[in-house]
């Protein structure tokens, strides 16, 4: 019997800590699937010119432990992040560090792959 094999990277393969970014925008859409949770969010800039990003995060499983419900990144939720953007820097593309919701509540993220946590 044979089981799909899914590729995995390291933090550090994919997202540089030299890179931080705090966006605020809203919620487009969520993608609530293994390995990572992956969330798109459109960021509106000072001239009205709006970007969309996209944000991996953990494992749907970690996620719900540490108290982030799906049902709280619903589409069109206004949210704040703090992430670290890809390496190569082509693409609006980043990794989940930090998340304000509208209630005031937040998740800090900790991970053994970012260095120096």
């Amino acid at each position: 019997m044979t089981a799909p094999v899914f590729a995995h990277h390291s933090f550090t393969a994919e997202f540089d800590i030299r890179q931080p970014v705090t966006l605020t925008g809203v919620v487009k859409q969520v993608d609530w699937i293994n390995p990572h949770v992956q969330m798109y969010m459109d960021v509106t800039d000072e001239n009205a010119h709006v970007t969309t990003w996209q944000i991996e995060s953990w494992s749907p499983g970690l996620i719900h432990l540490i108290g982030l419900k799906k049902e709280k990144l619903s589409m069109g939720t206004s949210i704040k992040i703090y992430a670290f953007r890809a390496k190569d820097g082509t693409r609006n593309f980043a990794y989940l560090r930090h998340i304000w919701l509208p209630d005031g509540t937040d998740f800090l993220l900790l991970s053994d792959n970012i260095p120096g946590e």
